[in-house]
Parts: C-alpha cells; structure tokens; sequence
C-alpha cells in the first residue's frame, strides 16, 4: 500500500477574531459589506466516510496540538552584544548567532506560515470581478507577514538541501520548501491547491544587517500568486522587517516599506504602504493603500494594521473622511502644554505605546482579521495556533516524511522540547555542516539513505503527478527516488 511523502493534517478550528474600534458611532460589524471570516466551503476536504466521519489520516493525525511539549526558556543568561558589536552594518546571514535567540522552527516552516490565512486565495479564485480578486490577494499579502508580529525569535538556519512538506487536507492546500542555496542564502516553496485552484510559489534571500540597536531584514526575491481559474498571476515582495532593542530592553518589531502588487493580466495594481513607526510610534503597524487600473485611476482604497485587521472603501468616501479629519486636526492645539520637545536620540528604540485601534470609516468593508493567538502564546515563542502544530511528529511519520524534511533536526527538535544541552550539542554538529566544515558524505551518523542532498527545488517538481499520488520518496547518492526506482 502506498505512503504519503507529505505530511497530511486533518483538524480545523474556526478561528476568533479581535475587534476594531468603532468610536465612529456610524458602523457596526452587523452592517458590514463582509461579516466576520469568509465562508471556507472551497477549503473543505470532500474525503467523507459514509457515516460522514472524516477517515483516519495515514499519519495518525486528527487533531493537532494546541501547544508544544515544553515552554520556552529564559534568555536573560545569555548575552548577544558580545558577538554583535563587532558586526554593525555587516549581513548577519555569514554569522554564527547564539541558538539561544532562535525558537524551534526552521526558517523553511517559517515560510509555511504564509498559509495560515488561505482562505483568502479561495476567495479570490471565486470572485467574478478583477478588483474583487485583487481585494482579496492584497488581504493574503499582509496576512502572510501577520505572523511575524511579537516573533522575536530567529528561526534555525536551513541546511542545503533540506526540505518541509504540509498537506492540510482541511485547509485546501499543499506545500513544499527547500533550502536550495548556502550562499547565498536562498529558500524556494511551491504550493498549488488541492482543487487545483491556485498555485503558489517563490523564493527568498532573506538580507539581515545589525544597525547597533536593531536587526533589519530585508526580504529579497518574488511571490507569485497564479489563480487558474482566471489565468492570472500576481507577483509582490515582502516589507522590511526591523526588531529592535537587540542589545538592551524589550524586543518589539515594526514593517515598513512599499509592496506593490501586480495582476499581469489586467494590469491593475495594489499599492500598500507599510508605515514606519515614526518618532512618537502613531504609525506604528499601519497600512495604507490603494488598488489602481492600468490606467493609474483609482478603484480602490485600503487601510488598517498588518498586526490587527485591513479595511477597504471606495476613493470618495476615503479622502472626504480624511479631509474631514484633517479639518478637525487643524482646531486642535498644536502641542499639548504638557508636552515637551524629545529629540530623535531618546525615544529611536524605546516601545513605542500601543494606539487606539483602527479607526473604521464608515461603510468600510472587512477584508482581512487576525486569528486570535492561543492563551499560551506568550511561552511557545508567541506561536500562533497554525505555526505550534507546524513541527509536529506523530509515531510514524518518519516512515512517510522524506529524510530531508526538517522535522527530523534533532537540534529544533531538542529545543522544542526544553532539552538546552541537547539541542546545544546537535546544533554544533549542525553548525559543521552549515559552515562546511564537516563533509555531509563523511559523516557516519547519518544514514547511506538519508544524507542531505543539494537536487533544487525544480527537480523535485518535475514529477508532481508522483508528488500527486503519495507516492514514497527516498534520497540516494543521485538525488531523490520513488518506489520505483525512477529518479526525480
């Protein structure tokens, strides 16, 4: 009987939603043009037993778990500076980071992330009209980086050649991911849905530089979104990414930067402004933006938090709002009396107070709202829901799972599970091989069957009708093998 090389996960919860502010008096969430989470029938697995039960899964998966084996520990004994100092303005990719700053993640399930919300590339592939599309492909961009919101953690470095695979059967979708250059740096992932709605796929050459106070990431490389059903693709890249307060006081994260969205079709675009904090942080989170025609007019306005909710509504009703609320703007006092002036050098890395939520304008419409968190979030590394069920390793699966997959890592795995001097002592013999010190083909250790092997990403997909059918996949000395010997 056949085996699934992926991953297959079978629960799905519905997730709870935080509230905005409605101070405006005028909109209620009962009168909004979208009510609470879209509707996720296209996302529904169609695998029913007679009884109408879900059948068992072939990893032994129905319910996945709600938190991890062990909570996370103190990093208050370890000391980054020591290694820092000596790197301000250098890129952070060629050097080694204390593991004690990582959460027990590999950077290639980090991207899997990006598929917690996908119930809004269903939406989108349903929708009739291009802007209703674009609406809803430019709510999954932010929501693909939402994630990322109070995740002071590094995720672990992927090896060359390392790969991750997830099939939610629940949620509609597969996905893989490799490790398919050491340096630089450079992870591709390939998703497609199970009803062959859409495909999803990318690379990324995450660019870190230290700046003395904070680490800024700069995401390098192209997200395409193909929905097939319309023929279209939409490509964008990620905002910047910026953690400051490395060295002393509380971690806290802002993106900023421009992510211009383009349907390559009709040639519409959507542009979000991904704000910076700013000197006193009332931008702090905030997304502001607009979806144009290929003719550059205007069709559409957005706005909202990339941490909290994104809203929409038509150019008219955006810019009287907003002249309105300048007018107000300009009746108030220029300074609080109380108020006095702070220069840039005070408050650059100080935690800057969380803002009101967003202010909804009325006859907005919903296109996207945060999953709450889990109680525990704060010890599981602020995990959310979806990313605490991403390391999973149910009995059994190491049968299924492609000995490349980096569920296997015994350093993540280790750290997941509260294990400091193990996972210490695996992620140096993980560190040899990174830094090429140790020959992968010299280490006894790892199995003639089970090396790391550096076949890209494009080589594994030549054969998806194999990847399709749950066919087994071993590695071997010539890259990666089916049950039949046939190479990938």
């Amino acid at each position: 009987m056949e085996k699934s090389l992926m991953m297959e996960n079978g629960c799905r919860a519905m997730p709870e939603c935080f509230d905005s502010d409605n101070s405006s008096g005028e909109f209620s969430e009962a009168n909004q043009k979208v009510t609470g989470m879209i509707d996720l029938d296209t996302s529904k697995s169609n695998r029913t037993e007679k009884n109408g039960e879900r059948p068992p899964q072939e990893n032994g998966i129905k319910k996945h778990r709600t938190s991890l084996p062990a909570p996370m520990f103190t990093r208050s004994d370890f000391s980054v500076w020591s290694i820092l100092k000596k790197c301000i303005g250098l890129e952070l990719s060629k050097i080694t980071m204390p593991i004690a700053f990582n959460e027990p993640l590999s950077f290639l399930q980090r991207i899997t992330e990006y598929m917690e919300h996908i119930y809004l590339i269903h939406k989108a592939s349903s929708q009739a009209e291009p802007l209703e599309r674009m609406k809803a492909v430019a709510a999954f961009a932010v929501s693909a980086v939402a994630s990322q919101w109070e995740r002071t953690g590094k995720p672990f470095n992927p090896l060359l050649g390392e790969t991750y695979e997830l099939i939610r059967d629940d949620l509609g979708f597969r996905f893989i991911s490799e490790q398919v250059s050491h340096h630089p740096p450079i992870s591709a992932f390939y998703s497609e849905g199970l009803n062959e709605d859409f495909i999803f796929h990318g690379s990324i050459y995450p660019k870190l530089k230290f700046w003395g106070k904070s680490v800024e990431a700069e995401p390098r490389g192209t997200i395409t979104l193909e929905l097939l059903k319309h023929n279209e693709a939409y490509t964008w890249m990620n905002p910047t990414c910026c953690v400051h307060n490395i060295i002393i006081g509380k971690l806290w994260i802002e993106q900023y930067g421009t992510v211009e969205i383009l349907n390559h079709r009709t040639g519409d675009k959507c542009v979000l402004n991904f704000k910076p904090c700013g000197l006193f942080g009332k931008e702090l989170h905030k997304i502001e933006g607009y979806v144009q025609d290929k003719s550059k007019k205007k069709l559409f306005m957005i706005y909202g938090k990339w941490t909290e909710c994104l809203w929409g509504i038509d150019p008219v009703s955006y810019e009287s709002y907003r002249k309105h609320e300048r007018k107000g703007d300009h009746q108030k006092k220029a300074k609080p009396e109380d108020e006095t002036e702070k220069s840039e050098s005070d408050v650059a890395d100080d935690v800057p107070e969380i803002q009101d939520t967003v202010q909804v304008i009325p006859g907005s419409e919903l296109l996207w709202r945060i999953n709450t968190r889990p109680p525990n979030s704060s010890q599981m590394y602020n995990f959310t829901s979806f990313t605490v069920s991403l390391n999973e390793l149910e009995k059994g699966m190491e049968k299924i799972l492609a000995p490349t997959d980096c569920r296997l890592r015994p350093d993540i795995r280790g750290m997941e599970n509260g294990n400091m001097g193990g996972f210490i002592k695996a992620s140096i013999h993980i560190l040899g091989l990174l830094t090429g010190y140790i020959r992968v083909d010299t280490l006894t250790e790892i199995s003639q069957t089970a090396q790391i092997y550096t076949e890209p990403l494009e080589q594994i997909l030549q054969d998806m009708g194999t990847w399709r059918s749950h066919t087994p996949i071993q590695a071997s000395s010539s890259g990666f093998v089916n049950s039949r010997n046939q190479l990938l």
